[in-house]
């Protein structure tokens, strides 16, 4: 048997973005991710749904375990969001493929930034992300690095990546 679970998601012009679900005993649960990774996560009483009942404020690296915990479905969503708000910036997924000359290098490796102009805000690994990845990041096969920059700086990223054109924004 499958339940829907409908999560309302909003941008926070200068903020983040904040989700928003009703769980099935009738309380909304709100989730505000910060643009810095930080997030808050709200509790609100089902009798009275403008009153927080439990509000836990978590720091970067506890955010980070959260997400770990319960999977990267909404990541690369979150930074297409936030790109929305900022004209000319845009978010790509691209892929280290089998062969690439990047499986088995480190991120520092690519020099992305220093040839495209363009940052790696994420590595996502199966169910895992690496968020804010350093240089010494290392790179496997399948793996799938969000990147934010100019157009024509992702466009340069996927050529240097090999991971072609089309990959599409994030």
């Amino acid at each position: 048997m499958s339940n829907q679970v409908n999560v309302r998601e909003s941008v926070l012009p200068g903020v983040g973005i904040r989700y928003e679900m009703t769980t099935r005993n009738g309380r909304t649960l709100v989730v505000v991710v910060h643009r810095d990774g930080v997030a808050d996560l709200c509790a609100f009483s089902a009798e009275d749904p403008d009153r927080a009942q439990d509000t836990l404020h978590l720091t970067l690296e506890e955010s980070d375990a959260v997400a770990d915990m319960l999977g990267s479905t909404r990541v690369t969503k979150h930074f297409a969001d936030l790109s929305a708000e900022v004209p000319g910036l845009e978010s790509a997924r691209l892929t280290i493929e089998r062969g690439s000359p990047f499986d088995g290098a480190t991120l520092g490796d690519t020099r992305a930034r220093t040839l495209t102009g363009c940052s790696v805000v994420a590595v996502v690994r199966g169910e895992s992300v690496m968020t804010a990845p350093t240089p010494s990041q290392d790179l496997l096969a399948g793996d799938v690095l969000v990147a934010i920059g100019a157009e024509s700086g992702l466009v340069e990223l996927s050529d240097l990546l090999g991971s072609g054109p089309g990959q599409g924004s994030a």
